[in-house]
C-alpha cells in the first residue's frame, strides 16, 4: 500500500514536470507575449531646436551671438556646395547677420509659430511662415522659414532656399552702419554678451532719448487740441485728456525706440532681446489705456446718476466698474505670461473648470445680479415709489444689488432677491398721470325718471365744472335697474400731484355729490339682504316735486344735457366751483 502511494507521488511530480517544461518550451518558441497597447511614438529632439519656427529663429540668434557661424549656418538651407566649404558658410551667415544689423527686422519671439505645422492662419503655403524682413534700401528681403521635412518625418524648419538666395543677391561691399561709423574703436572692440558694449551703451541713450522726445511730442498734441477742441478745457474733456496721455506716450516712446535702433544699425541680436520688453510695454499700455477709460466711464456715468437721483444705479456702476478692472488684470497677465513664453494653456482650462463649478455654486448669486442690472437698465421702479409686487404693497426704501426691500403699510420690511423680483409683476402707483374717479351709485326703486334725470345732469355739471377733474369728458350713466336699486356709475380723472392729494379731492366731490343727491330728495339704497320697517322717513315729496319742475323747465327751454351736454354750457361751468370751498383750511403760499 505505500510502496503504490508512493509510485503515484511519483507519476504526479513527473507529469508536473512534464506541463512546465512544455510550458517552458513553448514560450520559447512563441517568443515573448506581445502587449494589447503600444507605446506612442516619440519624435527624437532636434539638437538645435529646429523643430518649430521659433526654434529656428532663437537658435540662429542664439548661434550668432555667441558667433558660433558654423552651428548657425545649420539653420539655413545651403546648397551642396556651400554646404561643403566652411568659410563659405560662415561668410552666408555674416552677410545675413549684417543685412539683419544694417535694416533687419525679425518677429519677436513670443509671435512666432512655436508648433511644428507653424502657422495655418496665414496666407502662405503650408509648412512655410514669414518671420521677418531685411530693407537693403534697393529692395526689402522677406524672410521666411520652411519645413524641410514630409509628412512621414520630424519637422525641421530652415530659412528657405529663396530666403539665402536673396541675401546672397544682396550688395553690401563697403556699407556700415550708423553705429560703425560715430562710435569709438574701443567700444566697438569690448564687448558684452558678444555684442559691442558701445551697441549696448546706444540703446539706454535711445531708450532715454525716445522718452523725452516722445514727451515733447505728447505736449505738442495737448497744445494743439487745447486750441482746436472747444471742449478741451471741460471737466469730460479733461479727464479723457488724461486718460489718455500715459498710454500715448508709452506707444510714442516704444515706436520712437524701435524707429532709432533699427536705422541706426544696433545688433540684431539686441534688438531681439529687447522685442519681449518692447511688446510687454506696448501690451501695459494698453491696458492702461483700457483701466483709465474704464474709470472715465464709470466717473461719467456716476455722475449722470446722481444728476437725475438714480442713486441705486451707482452701486451698480461701481460693481461694474471694478469687475471690468478684474477682467483688464486678468486678461493682461494671461497676455504678459504668453509672451514671456509660459504655457497658459492648461492655466485656461483649469480655470474654465472653475469658472463652470463657480457659475453652478453661485447660480442665485448671478441671477440676482443679473436682476439688479435689468432692474436698474428698465426702471420699473425707483426709490421711494409706492408700489405692488405681486400680492406685496408698501413703499421702496432701497434696491441693492442683491434684493430690495419694501416698507409695507404695517411698517414692516420685506426683502425681495433681484432675480425674483425682475420675473415678477411690478404694478407702481407712484408715476401715474391721472387718479381714476370711479364710485358707482345704487338709488331706491321709488327714484322717479324725473329725479333721475335731475341727478344725472347735475353730477356731470360737477364733474364739468370740478378744477381738479382733468378735461377729459366724465361719464355718468344710468347702467341698470337691479332687483333693488337703480344703478349710475360714474367714471372720471383727478388730476393730482400724489395719492394723498387725489385723495383729498375725491373727498371733496363726494360731499358734494351727496349734497346733489340731497337736494334732489333722491335716497342710495340699502344691501338687498337688509330689513328696513316703514317707518323710516319717506322720500320728500316736496322735493321731488320742485326737481320735476326744474325738469319740466328744462325740457321746454331745450335745456336738458342728456344724452349729451351742450359745449356752451361746458365753457359756461367750466371751473366754476371754487376748490377748496368756503371755510376750509387754505395753507399760506410763498
Amino acid at each position: 500500500m505505500i510502496l503504490s502511494v508512493k509510485r503515484l507521488l511519483s507519476s504526479l511530480l513527473l507529469l508536473a514536470a512534464l506541463l512546465i517544461n512544455s510550458n517552458a518550451v513553448t514560450a520559447q518558441l512563441l517568443g515573448p507575449a506581445k502587449t494589447t497597447t503600444e507605446e506612442p511614438v516619440k519624435v527624437p529632439e532636434d539638437s538645435l531646436g529646429r523643430r518649430t519656427p521659433q526654434g529656428t529663429v532663437n537658435g540662429f540668434i542664439k548661434a550668432i551671438g555667441e558667433q558660433n557661424y558654423l552651428r548657425a549656418s545649420q539653420y539655413l538651407v545651403l546648397s551642396k556646395r556651400s554646404y561643403r566649404k566652411t568659410t563659405e558658410r560662415i561668410r552666408i551667415v555674416k552677410t545675413f547677420q549684417q543685412l539683419l544689423d544694417q535694416g533687419g527686422n525679425l518677429s519677436p519671439s513670443s509671435i512666432i509659430s512655436n508648433k511644428e505645422t507653424g502657422r495655418t492662419d496665414d496666407d502662405l503655403a503650408t509648412g512655410v511662415d514669414l518671420v521677418g524682413n531685411i530693407s537693403t534700401g534697393k529692395e526689402t528681403i522677406q524672410l521666411y522659414v520652411e519645413n524641410q521635412s514630409d509628412d512621414s518625418q520630424p519637422a525641421l524648419w530652415l530659412f528657405s532656399a529663396e530666403t539665402v538666395e536673396s541675401i546672397l543677391s544682396a550688395d553690401i561691399r563697403g556699407e556700415k552702419t550708423f553705429l560703425d561709423r560715430i562710435l569709438p574703436h574701443y567700444l566697438k572692440e569690448r564687448k558684452l554678451g558678444n555684442v559691442p558694449i558701445g551697441h549696448w551703451a546706444v540703446v539706454v541713450v535711445m531708450t532715454i532719448l525716445s522718452y523725452l522726445l516722445a514727451r515733447i511730442l505728447i505736449f505738442v498734441i495737448g497744445f494743439v487740441i487745447q486750441k482746436l477742441w472747444k471742449k478741451a478745457d471741460t471737466e469730460n474733456g479733461t479727464a479723457i485728456i488724461e486718460a489718455l496721455t500715459l498710454p500715448v506716450h508709452m506707444y510714442l516712446t516704444v515706436i520712437l525706440f524701435v524707429a532709432f535702433t533699427q536705422r541706426m544699425g544696433i545688433s540684431i541680436v539686441v534688438r531681439q532681446r529687447f522685442s519681449i520688453i518692447i511688446i510687454t510695454i506696448g501690451i501695459v499700455a494698453f491696458l492702461i489705456l483700457l483701466w483709465r477709460m474704464t474709470d472715465f466711464v464709470s466717473m461719467f456715468a456716476r455722475s449722470r446718476m446722481s444728476r437725475k437721483g438714480r442713486i441705486s444705479a451707482i452701486s451698480a456702476i461701481l460693481f461694474l466698474s471694478r469687475t471690468t478692472k478684474a477682467a483688464i488684470v486678468f486678461v493682461g497677465i494671461i497676455a504678459i505670461l504668453g509672451i514671456i513664453g509660459v504655457d497658459v494653456t492648461a492655466g485656461l482650462a483649469a480655470l474654465g473648470i472653475g469658472g463652470i463649478a463657480l457659475a453652478l455654486g453661485a447660480q442665485k448669486t448671478i441671477e440676482n445680479f443679473v436682476g439688479s442690472v435689468s432692474l436698474i437698465a428698465d426702471q420699473p421702479l425707483r426709490v421711494g415709489d409706492y408700489c405692488r409686487v405681486d400680492d406685496i404693497k408698501g413703499t421702496v426704501e432701497s434696491i441693492g444689488m442683491r434684493s430690495t426691500t419694501l416698507r409695507t403699510s404695517a411698517r414692516t420690511i420685506v426683502t425681495i432677491p433681484n432675480g425674483q423680483l425682475s420675473a415678477s409683476k411690478i404694478e407702481n402707483f407712484a408715476h401715474r398721470d391721472r387718479f381714476i374717479f370711479n364710485p358707482v351709485f345704487t338709488f331706491r326703486m321709488e327714484t322717479t325718471p324725473d329725479q333721475m334725470r335731475y341727478l344725472l345732469v347735475e353730477l356731470r355739471s360737477l364733474l364739468y365744472a370740478h378744477p381738479a377733474v382733468l378735461n377729459s369728458p366724465p361719464i355718468v350713466r344710468f347702467t341698470g335697474i337691479t332687483a333693488d336699486a337703480l344703478k349710475v356709475e360714474i367714471t372720471a380723472y383727478i388730476e393730482a400731484l400724489n395719492f394723498e392729494i387725489s385723495q383729498e379731492v375725491q373727498e371733496d366731490i363726494l360731499l358734494r355729490m351727496m349734497d346733489i343727491i340731497e337736494a334732489s330728495g333722491a335716497s342710495l339704497a340699502y344691501p338687498s339682504q337688509t330689513l328696513y320697517m316703514a317707518q323710516d322717513s319717506s322720500p320728500s315729496n316736496e322735493k321731488a316735486a320742485a326737481v320735476a319742475e326744474t325738469v319740466k323747465k328744462w325740457k321746454e327751454k331745450n335745456e336738458l344735457q342728456l344724452p349729451k351736454f351742450d359745449p356752451k354750457r361746458v365753457e359756461e361751468i367750466k371751473d366754476s366751483i371754487k376748490y377748496p370751498g368756503e371755510g376750509s383750511f387754505k395753507p399760506n403760499e410763498d
